[in-house]
């Protein structure tokens, strides 16, 4: 089975694709995996080019392909300079724990949402270095709320999923079950299909 290091080390986001990749003949592996984690400053303007700065950080210090991956939160009707857009737990300067992120992003919504509510989209970014040629993708998910009011159930490593709620089921996403989330999960494959193709170069 051929060995991919996730330059992550959020375990969410570690288990989104784990079992995708398994199933192409890929070994997902963490930073906690091999004892890795160093500082690097994702000073990009977008979800590629901090995917690129992370993925770039651990190049020299395994012999293994490298997957990044870095995500943008877009706020309707928020100006541009108060977008979460790249710094999404990083905010002025300072990495946001799971509940001060819930906290900022309730103070948003009702700074600039209606009704406790703010329509919000994720735009994802990866990249992925083998053989030194680096290989980018870029999506987006559908649009969800941001709300004002919490719900007392966590997703440890996603915060926001406290504050988020689906649009057509009128849930938290903390609330949601399997079923929904079967029944509402966007196809990923040709993010895997992607990830594969550039392993097996």
């Amino acid at each position: 089975m051929k060995k991919l290091l996730f330059a992550t080390t959020n375990q969410s986001k570690i288990n989104r694709f784990r079992e995708g990749l398994s199933k192409k003949g890929i070994e997902l592996l963490s930073l906690d995996d091999l004892n890795l984690n160093i500082e690097v400053a994702e000073n990009g303007k977008n979800a590629i080019e901090n995917a690129l700065i992370k993925a770039r950080a651990y190049q020299n210090l395994v012999d293994i392909p490298i997957l990044a991956m870095d995500d943008n939160l877009f706020l309707e009707n928020v100006f541009e300079n108060s977008q979460p857009g790249t710094n999404v737990r990083r905010v002025d300067g300072k990495s946001l724990t799971d509940e001060e992120m819930i906290k900022h992003y309730t103070n948003l919504v009702k700074k600039y949402g209606t009704d406790g509510k703010i329509t919000a989209r994720w735009v994802y970014g990866i990249a992925i270095i083998n053989k030194s040629q680096e290989y980018t993708y870029t999506w987006s998910k559908s649009d969800f709320y941001l709300v004002s009011k919490p719900t007392e159930k966590r997703n440890v490593g996603y915060p926001l999923n406290s504050i988020s709620i689906n649009k057509k089921l009128n849930k938290y996403f903390t609330d949601m079950t399997e079923e929904d989330k079967l029944n509402l999960a966007e196809d990923e494959r040709d993010i895997i299909d992607f990830i594969a193709s550039c392993i097996e170069i």
